[in-house]
Order: C-alpha cells, then structure tokens, then sequence
C-alpha cells in the first residue's frame, strides 16, 4: 500500500431537518389544531484515531466527506430522526489542520482520541411550537440549520521511539532490518528507501520499542532538496534520534563533515531535534581494519566528546547492532523513571 503522510479533504456536518407545519385531521376531533413536528437534528463529523492504520491511503480517492442530514418533522408532532454521526478513523499520530486558517486543531496520538470537528444543523421547528393563546392556527414553522463544513490538511506523523538519520546508503533500513522483523528495501543505489519503515525493537525479554527509517537526506534537505524533507517531520515524534554514518572507504575529514552536514539538515529544519540526536553509529566497520577503525573511533570521542555515544556496528553482518538496541532501550528505559 503506498505511503501517504498529507493530504487535503473538505468535511461537512448534516442539515437539520426542516419543521413541519401540519394540521390534525381527525374524524373524532372536528377542531383540529396544528400538529407539525420539528426536524431531526444533522449528524456530526468526528475523527478518531486507531492504531491499526498506519496511512492516510484512504483518502486518495475521497476527498469529501458529508454525515447524514436530519429527517423532516413529522405530522402528530412526531420529530424527525437525527442525522447520523459520521466518525471518520485516522492513524495514531495525524495531526489536523484549518486548511484555509492554516492553524492546527487537533493531535490524535493516543488509540480512540475523538474529536468532534463539525457540528450538525439544528433541526427546523414545527408549526405546534407556534400555537398560543392568540394564535390557535399557526402555519409558520422553520427550515433546519445547515451543518458546519471545513476544508482540512491532514498531516501524519508517525510514532516511533527511535528515528535513524543518514544519508542515502547509510545502512539505516539494513539495520531496521536486523534489529527488528520489518522487511525494507535495501539495494546498492541511492534512495532505496522512499517511505518510512517500521519496526518492533525486542531488546530485552519483555521490552520492545519502535524504530523507524526516514529516506535518506541530502545537501539542502531542509530545504526542500532531495526525499528527506518530506518526512523530517517525522522525527519530531521521536524520543532519540540515531544518526547513522558508511565509513567504508572515507577519511575520518570526510566522516565528520558528514555528521556535521547531518546536524545542519537537522538544525534548520527544527532546531529542538538537536537535542535528540545523542547517538552515533558507524557502520560498515567489517570493510575496515581494526587500526584504521580504532584510531577514527578516538578522533570521533574527542571531536564529540559529552555529545554523542559512538557505537561500531555492520548492519548486514548483524554485528553490534543488539548491543546498541539493548543500550538505547537501557536509556529510554532510565530516562522514564
């Protein structure tokens, strides 16, 4: 199923059914009175969030949603039925915007968070509510209100503990991959990976966290450049962010420009992510020598040193990517009490 994090759709509530204006003709009472019931009250529009959706894919090909109007009132002062509420399911984690104010309204995070968006019209009222000691015939009664209707984004952020940030051909959806069940695209070319991955961390015997891969980020990312900033804004859901770095066949100059041009993305899309980003993962070290591995991993600790916490893995060996799991789920873990 393709990935779909936004899109735009317009919402309206239902109409109030309209008053009835009716008169008792009954072959027992010969001075009949007026009888006409009220509308039913319009169907709301409510949104909920369910946790097993993990796309907005649903609405590629409605875009317009409208709840049920109210019925029309009834002659013998019968109302009219309600409208029925119409509740519209989203992934855990949309988020929904006025599209036309551009302010947001709602943050669905937790399993069955309900929103009500768009109220129902009220129903119209009968002629009978119109009868008085002056007015024993009255033939007025009213139209039902119409329903609230909005033009909303939906913005899907997707809830996952640990982010993993590189660039193209990193290793970050290798590593998914063996740390967890999930199955991503891994190939020998850039941008392999074009929607974000998930999967379930069982680092522990009864603890287990999500991790998730982002496409990965270019020069000018935050800008715009590349796949990356598309999906960036899924690292603000993030509790740590994980940056992970090929050393195969590069100088350690070339290592920490590539950090730090990661860093840079990072700052000028949010500059609140920083703080995220704690650890750092070398990987591809089964291409390189002990010597060579050692004297860039001492570089690295005195470059950032208090900063990040610098763990040597291959993701395609499988080596060293446990202990890395187990020492971020320690962390998340301590962070918690």
């Amino acid at each position: 199923m393709k990935f779909i994090d936004e899109v735009s759709i317009d919402v309206k509530a239902g109409d109030g059914g309209n008053g009835l204006s009716s008169f008792r003709r009954l072959k027992n009472i010969p001075k009949g009175g007026p009888d006409g019931g009220d509308g039913g009250h319009g169907g709301n529009i409510i949104f909920r969030s369910v946790n097993n959706l993990n796309t907005l894919s649903q609405f590629r090909f409605q875009r317009k949603f409208e709840a049920q109007n109210g019925k029309r009132g009834g002659s013998q002062n019968k109302t009219g039925s309600d409208g029925v509420d119409l509740i519209i399911d989203v992934p855990c984690g949309t988020l929904i915007y006025d599209l036309e104010a551009n302010i947001p309204l709602a943050d669905l995070i937790n399993h069955e968070d309900e929103l009500l968006l768009c109220n129902g019209g009220k129903g119209g009222l009968g002629n009978l509510r119109y009868k008085s000691s002056t007015n024993r015939s009255p033939t007025k009664f009213t139209e039902g209100k119409e329903g609230e209707g909005l033009s909303l984004r939906l913005e899907l952020r997707l809830l996952a503990d640990i982010g993993l940030l590189g660039k193209p051909n990193a290793g970050k959806s290798s590593l998914v991959r063996a740390v967890s069940s999930a199955k991503p695209k891994v190939a020998d070319y850039a941008f392999t990976t074009l929607n974000p991955s998930l999967g379930v961390v069982d680092y522990s015997n009864n603890s287990s966290f999500v991790i998730s891969d982002i496409p990965g980020l270019i020069a000018g990312a935050s800008k715009g450049v590349g796949l990356g900033i598309q999906f960036l804004k899924h690292l603000s859901r993030t509790r740590v962010i994980v940056q992970i770095v090929d050393i195969y066949d590069k100088s350690s100059e070339e290592i920490i420009e590539e950090i730090e041009e990661l860093n840079l993305e990072i700052r000028e899309y949010d500059s609140s992510l920083v703080k995220k980003v704690m650890w750092l993962a070398l990987n591809k070290i089964d291409l390189i020598d002990d010597q060579d591995l050692e004297d860039l991993v001492n570089e690295l600790k005195v470059q950032y040193e208090g900063i990040l916490n610098i763990y040597c893995i291959s993701a395609a060996k499988k080596v060293g990517t446990q202990q890395l799991m187990r020492e971020i789920g320690t962390f998340m873990e301590s962070s918690d009490e």
